[in-house]
């Protein structure tokens, strides 16, 4: 039995090797694996439209697989995070000092028109809380997020943004979120990503599926205190995203096959 779905991705003797030896009515899930596996499904494959994914973090590279792979699936893919800095500056902002992968610029620009293609809306953050300093007590500003001036870096969503994701995910019938908005470590900095969480447990109660998935995503969601009123929390971070990229994993093929 295998119940370990934080390291079902890692082809291990423990989770991919030793389930051979054990015939098919021999070898089962655990309970927390089986609701991973039931939760991914649900979202991946049996989605009820508008399905809508929150995608956040600092590094677009960390997610192009997970973007391209919603892509097919997602009707709204909503961008938060410093990797959001990235996409600006590809589309020709002015970012500032704001964190920005430079060797991705091109690959923003591919998923954008990736995303056109296909008719899904890849909703990029249109303004920004903006610090003179990476700390909870910098200065700090509201700003359109294509005009940050030199010196200053985006740390959140700003209230347009927070109000159209706000529409979107209110409106949607199955959610991902996978990252937060900004650093919501940093109280001056947690507005967008707090307001994400209750918009989400609103959507829940509404009748939508979310689930909330990734590190910190996850610790967002307990700093609220909202873990019990969304539909599933996923215990695996890197399981969860690449899951969701490969469609399956190690551990769980082992078992299931």
């Amino acid at each position: 039995m295998n119940d370990a779905f934080g390291t079902a991705h890692r082809a291990h003797a423990s989770t991919a090797v030793m389930a051979k030896f054990f015939d098919a009515s021999s070898k089962c899930f655990g309970y927390v694996m089986a609701g991973e596996v039931e939760s991914i499904n649900k979202v991946m494959n049996e989605s009820k439209r508008p399905f809508t994914a929150i995608i956040g973090g600092a590094k677009v590279s960390d997610k192009i697989l997970i973007i391209e792979q919603l892509m097919n699936k997602a009707d709204n893919i909503l961008i938060g995070g410093g990797m959001a800095f990235t996409f600006i500056k590809a589309l020709g902002g002015n970012i500032g000092k704001s964190l920005c992968e430079d060797d991705r610029l091109e690959v923003a620009k591919e998923l954008l028109g990736k995303a056109k293609i296909k008719g899904v809306n890849l909703c990029i953050p249109v303004d920004a809380v903006i610090a003179d300093n990476f700390s909870n007590d910098a200065n700090r500003k509201e700003v359109q997020i294509d005009q940050i001036p030199e010196g200053w870096m985006g740390l959140d969503i700003g209230q347009k943004t927070i109000d159209l994701f706000g529409m979107l995910i209110k409106q949607s019938k199955t959610i991902l979120w996978n990252g937060p908005m900004g650093v919501f470590e940093m109280n001056n900095f947690e507005k967008g990503t707090k307001q994400a969480a209750f918009d989400i447990v609103e959507a829940t109660k509404n009748g939508a599926y979310t689930l909330i998935g990734g590190g910190d995503s996850v610790a967002a969601i307990n700093k609220y205190n909202l873990a019990d009123k969304v539909s599933y929390v996923s215990t695996g971070g890197g399981a969860l995203l690449e899951y969701i990229e490969q469609g399956t994993l190690p551990g769980v093929e082992a078992i299931a096959n």
